[in-house]
């Protein structure tokens, strides 16, 4: 599946432990990512800084749905069900 233009749900709902720019720290899930653009594409997109986790992303309709709500809701339940204790 392609991503859905214009969605960015997997720029809000998942949490990125490893630095990147803009945010040291990385970034806690259901914060958009600073480097998430109006258009909600990714400003990072095929700079080598971008996250690993971020390429490594595929979505899929089970996971992202029919529509961004979807998305958001299921990445999100998916992030707390894999968050480590």
């Amino acid at each position: 599946m392609e991503c859905r233009p214009g969605c960015g749900a997997c720029c809000v709902a998942i949490s990125i432990a490893a630095p990147i720019p803009g945010l040291p720290d990385g970034k806690p899930a259901g914060t958009p990512c600073p480097h998430l653009t109006d258009d909600r594409l990714c400003a990072l997109f095929g700079d080598p800084r971008r996250p690993a986790i971020c390429g490594e992303f595929s979505a899929t309709p089970e996971l992202c749905g029919e529509y961004r709500g979807e998305a958001l809701v299921r990445i999100a339940d998916l992030e707390a069900a894999t968050r480590p204790d």
